[in-house]
């Protein structure tokens, strides 16, 4: 594998694309990187891997090409490029979250190149893009499955195959139907608590050890409670998120009102605190005695 496969990881300066890209050096394969902004990329050198000036370059000499991106028209903006250089018979691993509708178009964009598309979107933020611990949700060719699996086994702790291409999406986006909820729903009790004169940690203490304790919970409220909104995740991007998830339910006639509520908050928080974490849904919510 390691002598044979050589990657061209499209997007592999972003927050969760040079983890990513990273550990799939570090296992020894091949990679050839590229970013919009070259320089977040550069760390990729240290590991042995080449970072181009632009995705056709990266991309040539590639038999697989993997995408990690902000949303579809970058991901199909990156992919046209890279197809002038790639092979042509080569596999396109597409890790983004985009949605359905992207990764329909995806699907056709593939068939017009001659490449074999795996949608294999991840659950995980920055920490487990760097240390490799990803849940690839993936879905594509089964006779092709053996060739990508060390791919996905550098990026991840876990491979769920799914089923064919779209798949791996629809669960992207009931997961994240859960994350984002938990997320509102942490941001908005916090801020309910302080506004009504109370420790939000009382909150934590009065639920511990019971049905209603979570892990992710307790995590974003610690972030909440010390104001530490570095972003692991972009509210900018979970605005986007939810905004998919939404596009989702509606084209399958799914009644999910929250998630237009979601989606307006969270849209409404990026406009001032995007390049934040998500977790600075919260600061939306915050009691206007709030200092911060």
């Amino acid at each position: 594998m390691a002598d044979e496969t050589c990657v061209a990881v499209l997007g592999a300066g972003s927050t969760m694309g040079l983890g990513m890209a990273r550990n799939i050096a570090r296992a020894g394969i091949r990679v050839r990187g590229w970013n919009r902004t070259l320089e977040k990329a550069r760390p990729l050198e240290e590991d042995g891997a080449a970072v181009l000036g632009t995705a056709r370059e990266a991309a040539e000499g590639a038999d697989m090409i993997l995408t990690m991106l902000a949303d579809a028209d970058a991901v199909i903006g990156a992919l046209e490029d890279a197809a002038k250089g790639a092979e042509s018979d080569a596999t396109w691993l597409q890790m983004s979250t985009i949605g359905e509708a992207g990764t329909e178009r995806c699907a056709e964009i593939a068939e017009q190149h001659g490449l074999t598309l795996f949608d294999a979107p991840v659950l995980g933020t920055k920490q487990p893009a760097e240390e490799g611990k990803l849940v690839v949700l993936a879905s594509g060719p089964e006779a092709s499955r053996e060739k990508v699996q060390p791919i996905f086994d550098a990026v991840g702790q876990k491979t769920i195959w799914v089923g064919e291409v779209g798949a791996g999406t629809r669960l992207k986006m009931v997961a994240n139907s859960w994350v984002l909820t938990v997320t509102e729903g942490t941001a908005e009790t916090f801020a309910l608590a302080e506004g009504l004169g109370l420790d939000p940690q009382l909150f934590l203490d009065a639920i511990e050890g019971g049905g209603l304790d979570l892990p992710y919970l307790r995590m974003k409220g610690k972030a909440i409670m010390e104001r530490n909104f570095e972003p692991a995740f972009r509210l900018t991007l979970a605005a986007k998120d939810a905004r998919l998830i939404e596009e989702s339910a509606q084209r399958h006639d799914i009644d999910v009102p929250l998630f237009g509520t979601i989606r307006r908050r969270m849209a409404e928080g990026a406009e001032e605190h995007g390049d934040l974490d998500f977790g600075a849904t919260y600061l939306t919510s915050a009691p206007r005695h709030d200092g911060t």
